[in-house]
């Protein structure tokens, strides 16, 4: 089994980033493979940045639009010190399928652009000399992929995509390249699971590892507080196995490697007089866990854990069994120039901004993002509703109008390509969880965002999704999706599913917007009361609202994309809100403008930021700050 865990340097691993300038070219053609790219990229490839998208580099619109297959190449070098170990290149995403070339080798293939992978090169490199790294990448959707879309060819030839979904399509290697050096016997993957009782907290932790066959192997987990003071250690005794969490019977990486096992093991840490990690004052507890054999140590896995629980009672999303309401955004990795490539500099400035305006809380809209935002969300204290990639299962061209107002909508899980889907839909959540769910800041699992639910097809294929999900999260955190207009609850056959209830909704925006703002509050509140009517007993969340402003517009009396009109918006929605006991949360649509396709009703992308894309805030981020400085974050 590969193992997804972040990488890190000690006595027993190597990481190295391959971050940098690469190789790169377009292939509309197909040629790659007939000419040899494999091998490594022809003469007039170009140099691309890495990680970053490859779109807005380019000033010509073919290259920014650019659909079908594409190729990066570099090299690296590994020392004749590392033959002992495996040797693996680690991708924090591809977007959307990458295929993986070293010396001319295909080493590994993934479907799926936001969650990482990992490929073992340990029988295709050459230590001592120059190896060759090359990755063959598609970013076309259709039907059967996470996101969804399609793809037409225009009279020139040239493929275009269709998304079906209001953001760009931005492409290419967006995160982080490691090269690793691991030893054939090593920690591939552990769970957490806190427990609170009284002053006292049990640390419930479940370790996987590889092992060489006929050897005795067990392990040893040691708990320290912040100062580096041991507070717990316990030896784990190892099985033959896997944890839950990892058994996936159409996994490819559950293959045994030759002459290893898989092996698992479990323990209880007890922690008296716990710190708590908890909304803006977390705390933060290292976690080492060593693999013995027969006593000796082979591998040393460290990381940083939090000690917190997350549940539902009632109406009441509770952090550490007190109420929590979430205050904050769906956001986009999206920015100027670089696209989804991740940055830390901007993740620096969106955490403060986010502290500065006093949110508490962020979905991870539409997508998992990279590792570093969950790394930062668990020391700044930040919670985060973390989502899969499954959005555009709706079959529109215009997803925001129609999603946002309810308006032409098709039954979508009723066909031939629901099956592969599915499967990509289980692959993704499986990854997602196997990624995330050791992050305290990581309280929920989002297992949709606005796709057709008023079918009995669509609740059969939620059901097994929401299933699967729960299986397989040892922390068992409530689960969600963000249901459009359509999914009311009248129609909605998906809602049942969620612990929490998050809707998406524009009323004074997409629907009665402008003049008609006081018609779209009492629609507003006519669908409220019919769920308060349904009495499901459930939290509900606003994931999205929200109204597009140019920075530039001021209005009196206000009109439509004005700041004037946002403010009246915002007011009428925190209005309905406020009266709304079972409402828990308020995640507005969007935290900073950001990119999506050209079209009429888009000037240069979506512009319902709270901050423009620049990160610099616009007026209603002044309204909101003292809106949410007022309310607790925790009764």
């Amino acid at each position: 089994m590969k193992s997804l865990l972040y990488p890190i340097t000690n006595e027993f691993r190597n990481e190295k980033k391959l971050d940098g300038l690469w190789r790169f070219c377009f292939d509309p053609d197909e040629r790659g493979i007939k000419e040899g790219w494999n091998n490594g990229l022809p003469k007039d490839a170009i140099n691309m940045p890495v990680p970053a998208s490859f779109n807005d580099f380019f000033t010509d619109k073919a290259s920014r639009d650019y659909c079908g297959t594409f190729w990066y190449q570099c090299e690296f070098h590994i020392s004749n010190a590392n033959l002992e170990h495996r040797n693996y290149i680690r991708f924090g995403s591809v977007t959307h399928r990458a295929v993986v070339y070293v010396n001319g080798i295909e080493v590994g293939r993934h479907e799926g652009g936001f969650l990482p992978f990992v490929c073992d090169i340990s029988d295709a490199v050459k230590p001592g000399e120059k190896n060759v790294l090359v990755v063959k990448v598609s970013n076309e959707l259709d039907e059967t992929t996470l996101p969804c879309g399609k793809v037409s060819t225009l009279k020139n030839g040239n493929k275009l995509l269709k998304p079906y979904f209001d953001f760009f399509n931005y492409a290419g290697i967006h995160r982080s390249v490691w090269l690793m050096s691991i030893n054939p016997a090593s920690i591939t993957d552990y769970g957490v699971i806190t427990d609170i009782t009284d002053n006292t907290a049990t640390v419930k932790l479940s370790v996987d590892a590889l092992g060489i066959k006929e050897l005795d192997y067990s392990a040893r987990a040691i708990l320290k507080d912040e100062d580096g003071n041991e507070v717990a250690t316990k030896d784990i005794t190892l099985n033959p196995g896997c944890s839950k969490e990892n058994e996936f019977e159409d996994d490819e990486d559950n293959a045994e490697q030759p002459g290893l096992e898989k092996l698992c093991g479990e323990c209880e840490l007890t922690v008296d007089e716990p710190v708590l990690w908890d909304v803006h004052r977390p705390y933060l507890y290292n976690i080492e866990i060593v693999l013995l054999e027969s006593g000796k140590e082979q591998d040393k896995y460290e990381d940083r854990i939090g000690i917190r629980t997350i549940s539902i009672q009632g109406t009441k999303i509770l952090l550490n069994g007190k109420p929590v309401y979430l205050k904050g955004f769906g956001k986009h990795e999206d920015f100027d120039v670089i696209g989804r490539g991740f940055n830390y500099g901007i993740a620096k400035r969106d955490f403060e901004c986010m502290k500065w305006i006093g949110a508490n809380c962020f979905r991870t809209s539409h997508y998992p993002y990279a590792e570093e935002w969950y790394r930062f969300a668990d020391e700044e204290g930040f919670l985060i509703i973390d989502e899969v990639p499954a959005v555009g299962m709706m079959r529109s061209f215009f997803n925001f109008m129609d999603a946002g107002s309810g308006g032409k909508y098709t039954y979508f899980f009723e066909t031939d390509t629901v099956p592969q889907l599915q499967k990509n839909h289980l692959n993704a959540v499986r990854e997602m969880i196997r990624r995330d769910k050791n992050h305290p800041s990581v309280i929920s699992f989002s297992l949709f965002n606005e796709p057709e639910t008023i079918s009995t097809f669509a609740h059969d294929y939620f059901k097994v999704i929401f299933e699967e999900a729960r299986r397989i999260d040892p922390q068992k955190r409530p689960l969600t999706g963000a249901l459009e207009k359509t999914s009311s609850p009248e129609k909605c056959q998906c809602h049942e599913f969620c612990d929490f209830i998050s809707l998406n909704r524009y009323y004074g925006w997409y629907i009665s917007g402008g003049s008609e703002l006081s018609d779209a509050r009492e629609l507003f509140i006519e669908e409220m009361d019919k769920w308060k009517e349904k009495n499901t007993g459930k939290p509900f969340v606003f994931t999205e609202f929200g109204a597009d402003t140019l920075s530039t517009e001021h209005k009196l009396p206000s009109a439509m994309w004005t700041q004037e009109y946002q403010n009246e918006y915002y007011d009428m929605n925190f209005e309905i809100f406020d009266k709304y006991d079972f409402v828990q949360g308020e995640l507005t649509w969007n935290f900073a403008d950001f990119q999506t396709v050209e079209g009429t009703f888009r000037v240069a992308g979506n512009k319902k930021g709270v901050f423009s894309r620049n990160r610099q805030p616009k007026d209603i981020a002044f309204r909101i700050k003292d809106r949410w400085e007022g309310i607790p974050d925790k009764e």
